[in-house]
């Protein structure tokens, strides 16, 4: 089935998603169908809500299928980054329905426990349970394996979200049998369960899908990866204030600044930059754009300087750094020119930050005049 669904998508990752959504809606439904069936013959609060689960889980699918139509759609004039951020955004209309079931069936379960009712066991309730149970598994292994192969946090959630699914329709099945074997009646208690997981799983599902629209900060590997290549090419002194600009799944955009001696001419140093750029696009299919920042790299006293102002800052936050320094020296004073990455998790605030810093310079070099830019750090301070 994996392969015939990159077989049939010949390539194109928005295919794949809707392929495996339309498989796994297919599948969905009949287990729904089969659960409800059970449960309603049964009287099993706990059965329906399984199947209540499965039909959500339907309706995620559909969603995401949505979301993937949606998300292929190329770039326009009104959306010249592409539309790749409707992938999140169905992703947050599946966790907000997800959310509305798991509280339906809380508010269905508690009226079971007030008012309990025993449940009928038959072999028809084991067979379909483990079958749903079987039929999860291969469902959570087909996203898994696709969502690895073109990269979609949605696949992968809809993949765990199976894996969960077989762990809640095991309880309601050990549940059944319990009552069966020793006539412990668990299953209002169960079904309350099921349906405050469900809720607890749209929790979830809301923070992870709000996130990324929100501007969360990107990968950490993708962030070391970028800053790793950078530095692999030969002329490269540093790199710094890197942002990463997420537009959806495989549409990312990336902006740095590069560090290159003053003294390289020019366009060899431009001629590195759009060599980096190129390789990016073409090994990674990332967009970079790259800005050039010379430094002087033949004067001890700035050198100097950079050294010493740069251990300042790292003393007073450990995650702090300095870049593009330079000095205008005058008849009376000289001024200090330089920015300054404020690490996220800092305890002084960035006005806080710049005076203590100005001061510490000021102490060193007396005729210095301090003029700091103040940076903050896009990909936390972690990175």
């Amino acid at each position: 089935m994996i392969e015939w669904i990159i077989a049939r998508s010949e390539g194109d990752r928005g295919r794949v998603g809707a392929l495996a959504g339309v498989v796994c809606i297919s599948l969905n439904v009949l287990l729904c169908i089969a659960k409800a069936l059970v449960g309603i013959l049964s009287g099993s609060v706990s059965i329906v809500a399984d199947a209540l689960n499965n039909l959500s889980d339907a309706s995620s699918n559909i969603v995401s299928v949505l979301g993937f139509k949606l998300a292929s759609k190329p770039a326009d004039p009104e959306h010249p980054y592409g539309h790749g951020r409707f992938e999140y955004l169905s992703g947050l209309v599946v966790a907000v329905l997800v959310l509305m079931i798991g509280v339906e069936l809380v508010k269905s379960s508690i009226d079971k426990v007030l008012n309990p009712s025993p449940v009928e066991f038959s072999l028809a309730l084991v067979v379909v349970l483990a079958g749903s149970m079987a039929v999860k598994l291969w469902m959570a292994h087909l996203n898994r394996v696709l969502g690895e192969r073109i990269k979609s946090e949605t696949l992968l959630a809809t993949a765990q979200d199976s894996k969960n699914d077989v762990i809640a329709t095991g309880a309601v099945l050990a549940c059944a049998i319990i009552a069966y074997v020793a006539g412990i009646e668990l299953d209002a208690w169960v079904g309350l369960a099921v349906g405050l997981y469900i809720g607890w799983s749209g929790i979830e599902l809301i923070r992870d899908t709000v996130n990324p629209l929100l501007g969360q900060a990107p990968d950490p590997e993708l962030v070391a990866h970028i800053r790793s290549k950078i530095m692999s090419y030969p002329g490269v002194l540093g790199t710094h204030d890197l942002m990463v600009h997420d537009y959806g799944p495989g549409r990312q955009f990336a902006s740095a600044h590069v560090e290159m001696a003053a003294e390289t001419d020019p366009m060899e140093s431009h001629d590195t930059l759009d060599n980096i750029e190129q390789a990016f696009k073409d090994d990674d299919g990332l967009i970079v754009t790259l800005h050039y920042d010379p430094i002087v790299t033949n004067d001890p006293h700035v050198v100097d300087m950079r050294n010493k102002i740069d251990a300042m800052a790292k003393s007073i936050d450990g995650e702090a750094s300095i870049h593009d320094l330079r000095c205008v020296p005058g008849p009376t004073h000289t001024n200090v020119i330089f920015d300054c990455l404020h690490p996220v998790e800092c305890a002084l605030s960035p006005s806080e930050f710049k005076r203590k810093l100005g001061d510490m310079v000021v102490e060193e070099y007396p005729d210095a005049v301090p003029k700091i830019t103040v940076d903050e750090d896009y990909v936390s301070a972690e990175q």
